[in-house]
């Protein structure tokens, strides 16, 4: 099973160990497309500060992240679990899992990123700010520069099981599964239940998204569950006790549609 995940937009602060070492990223036939968002986003930092934050789309509050993006190839790098942060990574809480759905995190948990396309959660990275969304004054839109070179990794990244996609639609646009891949994609969408006047009535809330998102994979690591599949997958989350709605792709070669229903988050 590998499981797409959206990154967090803050970020821990990774410290001050060893800097980043490109090289020893996941994905390696990332590393030219990698090294190119890196040059621009550093050199823009470095020389702009008022361009690099209108890019960046950053308020004046976080003005410092675009000299935490200047250092990039200086500053401490720490295991990418540990940098991304926020409500889903709240949930999922990698720290906290046992020994044996830790070594499942790893194998299987792959975080798109505007900045390095996709890494593993074992990967160190330094602390950054680049959002899938950025544009580049040289590389242009990063959703569309990434497509590209995820195309040629990601088929690969995919293996033969369960392609578990839970990334929000900016990182989405980076990679599309297409073909046989897409026909053992599940994409999960998590709506609110609420009863009003005796009618219920869905929603999609952002916190609950996320964090349903976060716990739902956590669950799956913890209980060693193996899915190989969308169908699977659905038995899989409602022995561990969700509420889930799947709709089977009318045609082969199509991502199958799970929504997962919710009325709070425990």
């Amino acid at each position: 099973m590998l499981v797409l995940l959206p990154p967090s937009e803050g970020k821990a602060d990774s410290g001050r160990g060893a800097p980043l070492k490109p090289e020893s990223l996941s994905l390696p036939g990332l590393a030219e497309a990698r090294a190119a968002v890196l040059d621009e986003l550093v050199e823009l930092c470095l020389t702009d500060e008022e361009r690099a934050r209108e890019v960046l789309g950053l308020s004046e509050g976080l003005r410092g992240e675009v000299a935490k993006n200047a250092e990039l190839r200086t500053a401490g790098a720490g295991p990418a679990g540990e940098i991304y942060t926020g409500v889903l990574y709240d949930a999922l809480g990698l720290s906290t899992l046992d020994a044996s759905a830790k070594r499942r995190a790893a194998k299987s948990l792959l975080v798109f990123s505007g900045l390095w396309g996709a890494v593993r959660i074992g990967d160190r990275i330094p602390s950054y700010r680049c959002s899938m969304g950025v544009k580049l004054p040289g590389l242009g839109a990063l959703g569309a520069y990434w497509r590209g070179p995820m195309a040629e990794v990601m088929p690969e990244a995919a293996g033969e099981g369960l392609v578990l996609d839970l990334r929000s639609s900016a990182y989405a646009s980076a990679w599309k599964p297409k073909g046989e891949v897409a026909g053992r994609t599940a994409t999960v969408r998590v709506l609110q239940s609420q009863i009003v006047d005796g009618v219920e009535k869905r929603s999609v809330v952002s916190h609950f998204n996320k964090a349903t998102k976060g716990r739902l994979v956590r669950d799956l690591l913890t209980a060693g569950a193996k899915p190989s599949g969308p169908g699977e997958l659905v038995g899989a989350l409602r022995d561990l006790g969700y509420v889930v709605e799947a709709e089977e792709p009318a045609r082969a070669g199509r991502p199958w549609a799970l929504d997962v229903v919710v009325t709070e988050i425990h």
